[in-house]
Formats: C-alpha cells, structure tokens, sequence
C-alpha cells in the first residue's frame, strides 16, 4: 500500500469504531426480533449482548479525540468520562474511604470489566488531584450490591460470579499498602434499594463489626462521602 492509500491512526479508528457500531446495531436488531415474537426471556438474554457490544463500542469511541494528536484531547477525555458515568469518591464520617458506583459491577463471564476500570481510575485521580494518597493498614474492603427493589425479575446474583477485581486494583493504587489476603479482606453482601448501584468501603479490621451494625440499623441511608478524611 502506497503513501497517498495508507490509512491514518484516527481513520484506522474511525474504521473500527464503525464495526463496533455495526455489531450493536446487530444485537439490538436481534433484541427486538425476540421480543416481537413473544421470546421474553431470549430478549433478556439479547439484550445482555447489546449491552456488552455498546461498553465496547463506547471504549472505541472514548480514545478516538486522542487519534487526532489534539494536546488536549486526553484530558478532555477523562473530563467527559468523570461527567458521564458519575462515580463517587470520598471519606465517610466515620473515616472509611468509599466509592459510589451507579451501576452494578459486572459478572465474570460477561462484563464491562474495562469500562468500569477506565471509569473508576479517571474518578479516583480526579478525587486525589490536589490531595496526599491515604494508606489503610489491614483493612476491609465491603463490596454492597444494591438491587432497584421494583424490579422483582432480576436475580440477586451470586456473589462468586461477581467481578470485583478491578474494583480492587484502582482502590488498592490509591489507598492500599498491600492488597494481599494477610492486609486485606474481602466482605460482600446484597440489599435492595431505589436504584441499582455499589457501594464499595474499606475499613480497618477492627471497624468491620461497627459497619455491619451502622448498615443494619438504616439499611436504606444514602452513602455521605466527603473531601476530606475526619
């Protein structure tokens, strides 16, 4: 291929990013077709492939500003990233770190295991710009599942089948001297809620008796993060 035929990087992505749209569009089609004839449990299932074909159509999609060579493409990116998937980050009252996720994490079979990473990291540097990293010592960290309680058909997943590992690489960069199992223990659990999300904490080994207590005694409390640990 000669000079004048060669693609460039951002038309190479471009390209890409088409073929991601076009297999999205293809799952919905498909999505739509068991529904129409009556197939509620295979659109349910469809739609599950819709799901995963856009998070990838959408992690194409994120990098294509930075293929142009713009200077500031790479930091507008994470602007828009930040913005469009609200994560949260911050101290509770009582000193933990927590991070609030608008979304139920992924299974391990199927998942948007690197969207969620990309999201998580862009909040967590954009929360620890202007502040010292902390270090919690023998720690917790609490995965909390929250299912929309008006939705009775979706299933309480497992918590084995749950994909928490990139979860724990970006809050282990930030606030963790080790996440081995000796520094670090794991603690799930499941509720309902008004809204599907996760509530993800850590907490000193010595605290995780008094989480559980504050949980039971107002199950239903919005999570309180704030900038700066008390």
């Amino acid at each position: 291929m000669n000079s004048k035929t060669q693609q460039s990087p951002f038309e190479k992505e471009v390209a890409r990013t088409n073929r991601r749209f076009q297999t999205a569009l293809a799952a919905k089609e498909v999505m739509e077709l068991k529904l129409k004839v009556g197939d509620v449990q295979g659109a349910y299932e469809a739609a599950f492939d819709l799901v995963d074909a856009v998070e990838k159509l959408t992690l194409v999609a994120r990098q294509l500003p930075a293929y142009t060579g713009h200077p500031e493409a790479q930091k507008m990116i994470e602007q828009h990233i930040v913005e469009n998937v609200p994560v949260r980050a911050g101290f509770t009252p009582e000193g933990w770190f927590g991070v609030d996720i608008p979304a139920l994490l992924p299974s391990k079979k199927k998942g948007w295991t690197d969207y969620m990473r990309e999201s998580l990291y862009a909040s967590l540097r954009r929360f620890f710009r202007d502040k010292d990293r902390v270090r919690y010592p023998n720690c917790v960290i609490i995965f909390r599942h929250i299912y929309q309680r008006d939705r009775p058909e979706r299933l309480i997943r497992d918590h084995d089948n749950i994909e928490t590992k990139a979860v724990v690489d970006a809050v282990a960069f930030y606030v963790l001297f080790d996440d081995g199992p000796y520094a670090c223990e794991h603690y799930y659990c499941s509720t309902t809620g008004d809204e599907n999300k996760t509530e993800i904490y850590v907490v000193p080994q010595s605290d995780l008796e008094k989480w559980i207590h504050n949980v039971k005694n107002n199950e239903n409390r919005e999570m309180m993060l704030y900038e700066n640990r008390p």
